[in-house]
């Protein structure tokens, strides 16, 4: 039986596994040992180690035949001589700003795969945040990357790294581009029920969802299916600005939809990280993700299943 390591034991991690146990051994690699004997019970074998520290990862060189990426990069930057970050040279500040938007884990986890025999397979789970904003513009996989955001910018780093790992080592590596992730249990009632304000609908941006479910199963089909340094978006097929999703979630769970303020009102009034998501508006395509990894979404769109939710 092949084997598959999964990197990042989250909540899609967790969803993923029944689908995994049922054609590889299944190892995954967690930094919390309080975590161990639920996967245990899963079926899995929990190996302790932490992306921030490579010298912990030496156990998972050369044990899996594929690799799930799903974790995400550190939110701090690199630090480096006692703790302020090396920059010299007249190219100083230049280099010290691709180091502070680098991802080390990213960095650290494929160093140690490198090590002995290297996996065939690598789906490396990223964000479609690396594409900036595209003023409502419909994006295919193709589409140039603007990041913005610190976090956006650690993504594309690790892609880059996932591509040229792969190429060097002849590795079949996959991205999945993943927006929004919302289950029943993953809704913003929280804000709904604190009243935060979006944006009116003239102003506001597109945004885009996948179930919680249906990423597990895009991600263990592109295990299988995925094409050598090929991107994917996984994506549903609601074409929802902001604002009504959230009219949504409320009217599901009989909740007041919140107010809505002008654009210019929000920059003011609302959270820096929150202002991050809703200054982004683009519309993914998905016919790749279907076409070339098979999937039919068993949660199509977000309206569709909030519906049921209603009505069950």
């Amino acid at each position: 039986m092949k084997s598959v390591l999964i990197v990042g034991s989250g909540d899609v991690a967790l969803r993923a596994i029944p689908l995994l146990t049922r054609r590889y051994r299944v190892f995954a690699l967690v930094r919390n040992p309080a975590c161990h004997a639920r996967l245990r019970a899963s079926g899995v074998v929990p190996i302790l180690g932490d992306l921030d520290d490579r010298a912990s990862l030496a156990r998972i060189a050369g044990l899996a035949d594929a690799v799930l990426h799903f974790a995400p990069p550190s939110s701090t930057p690199p630090l480096r001589r006692g703790g302020r970050e090396a920059s010299g040279g007249v190219q100083g500040g230049e280099l010290a700003r691709g180091r502070a938007f680098a991802d080390t884990r990213t960095r650290n986890l494929l160093s140690v795969l490198s090590q002995g025999k290297t996996p065939r397979r690598l789906v490396y789970i990223s964000t479609s945040g690396v594409y900036g904003d595209c003023d409502g513009a419909w994006v295919s996989e193709t589409h140039p990357l603007n990041a913005t955001s610190p976090r956006s910018l650690r993504r594309v780093d690790a892609e880059r790294q996932v591509r040229r790992w792969a190429k060097h080592n002849r590795v079949n590596a996959s991205i999945l581009r993943v927006p929004g992730i919302y289950a029943a249990d993953r809704l913003p009632l929280s804000r709904l029920q604190q009243g935060t304000p979006g944006i009116i609908a003239g102003e506001d941006s597109y945004t885009n969802h996948i179930h919680a479910d249906d990423l597990a199963r895009i991600s263990v089909a592109a295990l299988r299916y995925g094409k050598s340094c090929r991107v994917y978006h996984a994506s549903d097929d609601s074409h929802l600005k902001m604002g009504e999703y959230f009219d949504l979630v409320a009217d599901a769970y009989h909740l007041p939809r919140v107010p809505r303020i002008s654009r210019a009102e929000a920059q003011h009034a609302l959270p820096e990280m929150l202002l991050s998501f809703m200054n982004e508006s683009r519309r993914l395509t998905n016919q790749r993700m279907k076409r070339e990894l098979k999937v039919k979404l068993r949660y199509p769109t977000v309206a569709d299943t909030l519906a049921a939710i209603e009505y069950s």
